[in-house]
């Protein structure tokens, strides 16, 4: 996106990029199980090899996740999580860690409730460097994206092994950051990736964009993170982490999980 001044997250690419190492991105929900140990796991996440996080904002209504993520928001929100103690749990993560950079991930309805510009405002203070919202379609740039570039904000969007060569070109229209590629149809922790196939999808993709181009969904082991980062800029890890979680691990446990998922991604 032309204009967009580097962020944290264009930063953490060009570094990554210089170093000749992939990508690790991992995915909490926001006050999974309770805002104190979500945010005690989210502080911990960069000294377990992750690269960026993608912050789960809780929804009542989250059609694209999977059964793992949803009984995650659920949680939260029954903890008392809300967008403001969101945004809270990213302002005490930034106490600490100015660089990292954090990606807000989540559904329209709850920044639309809050007011687009408030709700930018209140996100680029409380530390966030990007979005990704799952029910706006590129038709409708004018709603946020386009404000959340003004705004420097990467908007980043997601391409699908639906997106067809007549649609990706407006998916990457006002893309910025890192493009998200879905390697499987259907809801999030459904299936396995597979390398074989994610490959040719990621060439197409980057030979239509300069954006690092990052793998997600179906990614759940070591192995797996590796040879998914080997076809890809990166693999992101949601559904696998989110179970250790749902599973009463300890945040010790839960981040030497997280470990050996981004070691498996940085040997790709």
């Amino acid at each position: 996106m032309q204009g967009l001044q580097m962020t944290r997250i264009d930063a953490k690419f060009a570094a990554l990029k210089a170093e000749g190492k992939k990508a690790f991105v991992s995915y909490i929900m926001a006050g999974d199980p309770d805002f104190d140990t979500s945010l005690e796991i989210v502080k911990g996440l960069p000294g377990a090899g992750v690269d960026v996080i993608e912050l789960g904002l809780p929804f009542t209504d989250p059609m694209a996740d999977g059964p793992t993520i949803q009984a995650a928001g659920q949680r939260a929100l029954e903890s008392g999580m809300t967008l403001q103690r969101t945004l809270d749990l990213a302002r005490a993560f930034r106490e600490s860690d100015d660089t990292t950079p954090i990606v807000l991930m989540g559904y329209y309805n709850p920044i639309y409730s809050r007011g687009v510009d408030t709700f930018l405002a209140d996100a680029k203070a409380a530390g966030i460097d990007g979005l990704i919202v799952v029910d706006l379609p590129p038709e409708e740039d004018e709603e946020l994206c386009l404000p959340a570039q003004a705004a420097g904000l990467n908007f980043i969007r997601l391409a699908t092994p639906t997106t067809d060569d007549k649609r990706l070109p407006r998916v990457l229209q006002n893309t910025s950051g890192f493009v998200y590629y879905v390697s499987i149809t259907g809801i999030t922790g459904a299936a396995e990736a597979q390398a074989t196939n994610v490959g040719p999808e990621v060439a197409r993709i980057k030979s239509a964009t300069d954006l690092p181009v990052i793998v997600g969904f179906g990614i759940n082991t070591p192995d797996k993170s590796k040879a998914i980062a080997s076809v890809a800029d990166g693999a992101v890890v949601g559904s696998a982490i989110v179970s250790q979680i749902a599973e009463g691990k300890s945040v010790p446990d839960v981040l030497g999980f997280v470990k050996s998922l981004a070691d498996g991604a940085h040997s790709a």
